[in-house]
């Protein structure tokens, strides 16, 4: 089965297809090593400080494993599906039989853990049972449930594994049951399901999981969850023209994310066309000039058109991360180069300066201006950054190239080596550079 991340195979209106990550190796250089970095260090480590943090226990305690109450943040429970996306993903790069078995273990855990309805989340347990779905706003269920959803398509994807999709598909369709069509009418604060429910759809072929994703976007701006903007709730998505200051700026640009991979299903260009002027407003208007976004502190939020402090600026990892994955997104749909060109920057430089060269330290925060103070950190009370840049270093592979009929995409400069399907046949491709310490670039192909 092919390892890949965004499966736009069958999407109608992708201009570009996907190149498995297993169809792509990587040579000597920037992003070699840092694969190698995420399977010997950052994954290993990610996992123990869960355990130490008790993020897994907490799947324990909802098993009836162990006793005691909920440990951290009640979203927290995400850090430990994104982990799963991303060691997914790795050992479909190069499997490593420690990585897998860890995997494998956490898994059994998340999965003892459903209730019969098919309903999970660690924190709404025993005492809490009673109070599921009645904060959207605040709670971030379908968020958490979201990052289930992908950490669930990657596992089988990279490993042939459908444990966890089994998991994933009973969540989405409780989910569907509570709030489909002519159900109740609600949505999450966190954007984030959006995206999952299109690509749980991509796998499974169940059309009512591309419907639900659909009707979330529809429900923005209705002000079922308050209608302000940092939830992006202050006006219909098809009718925004900016993305507002004060919007949380990775709920908004996961917004986007869902968006575009709805429009690569069902062509509703209402979306693309917003989707078009949300990313000029960003790229034009408020992103920095290394790939990231948000300028503000307060509510980790985008600001007003140009207002890019350096020493102020907030420009979180998980915002540069899901800029890269918008940006990929946009390519896919349209094959045009200045979402690669985006995509390529915050990739490279807002997303990657959230992690140490030795895998194992991490920003939060990325200011442009520092006064000697700003370090990176182990872990963090609120972790969802390091396991979300330690996912998209697992995309890489699968980001360098994409393929139409007839062409081949050179999305990003890797030394690397591509063995590509066409109509025609297959193709190799080798890239050989030393980018980005040099603009040299050598491409070679063999029919």
């Amino acid at each position: 089965m092919p390892a890949i991340v965004i499966d736009t195979s069958g999407s109608p209106y992708a201009r570009l297809k996907p190149v498995p990550i297993e169809n792509v190796k990587l040579g000597d250089g920037f992003w070699a090593s840092r694969l190698d970095t995420l399977l010997n260090v950052t994954i290993p480590t990610q996992y123990q400080l869960m355990e130490e943090t008790e993020r897994i226990d907490n799947f324990r305690r909802a098993a009836g494993k162990v006793k005691g109450p909920f440990s951290g943040l009640y979203f927290n429970d995400s850090d430990v599906y994104k982990w799963v996306e991303a060691a997914s993903f790795a050992l479909a790069y190069r499997r490593d039989p420690r990585v897998e078995e860890l995997t494998d273990k956490v898994v059994a855990e998340i999965s003892a853990a459903q209730d019969e309805d098919g309903y999970l989340n660690t924190y709404f347990t025993f005492e809490r049972r009673g109070e599921r779905w009645s904060n959207l706003r605040d709670m971030h269920e379908m968020y958490c449930a979201g990052h289930l959803f992908q950490a669930a398509v990657a596992r089988r994807r990279a490993l042939g594994k459908g444990d966890l999709l089994a998991v994933a598909a009973r969540f989405a369709d409780h989910v569907y049951e509570v709030f489909g069509p002519g159900r109740r009418e609600g949505v999450d604060g966190h954007p984030e399901v959006e995206m999952a429910l299109v690509e749980l759809y991509r796998e499974v072929g169940k059309r009512e999981y591309l419907e639900l994703a659909q009707l979330l976007i529809e429900r923005r701006g209705k002000g079922l969850i308050g209608g302000s903007p940092y939830h992006l709730d202050h006006k219909p998505f098809r009718e925004m023209g900016e993305i507002p200051p004060g919007a949380h700026a990775v709920r908004a640009i996961y917004l986007c994310c869902g968006a575009a991979d709805v429009y690569m299903e069902t062509g509703d260009r209402g979306l693309m066309e917003a989707l078009e002027r949300l990313w000029s407003d960003l790229v034009e208007r408020k992103m920095y000039v290394t790939g990231g976004v948000g300028s503000r502190y307060e509510s980790e939020a985008v600001g007003e058109a140009y207002e890019l402090p350096n020493e102020r600026a907030y420009a979180e990892t998980c915002a540069a991360v899901a800029n890269a994955m918008w940006n990929w997104r946009m390519l896919l749909a349209t094959g045009e180069a200045r979402f690669a060109d985006v995509m390529e920057l915050a990739l490279c430089n807002g997303a990657l300066a959230g992690i140490s060269l030795s895998g194992d330290l991490y920003f939060y925060v990325n200011p442009l201006a520092d006064r000697g103070k700003h370090r990176r950190q182990r872990w963090f009370e609120c972790a969802c950054c390091p396991p979300n840049i330690a996912r998209l270093i697992a995309y890489v592979p699968g980001m360098v190239y994409a393929r139409r009929p007839g062409t081949v995409y050179v999305n990003l400069y890797a030394a690397s080596r591509a063995w590509v399907e066409l109509d025609s046949g297959r193709v190799q491709l080798i890239q050989r550079t030393r980018y980005p310490w040099d603009g040299l670039v050598e491409i070679e192909v063999r029919p």
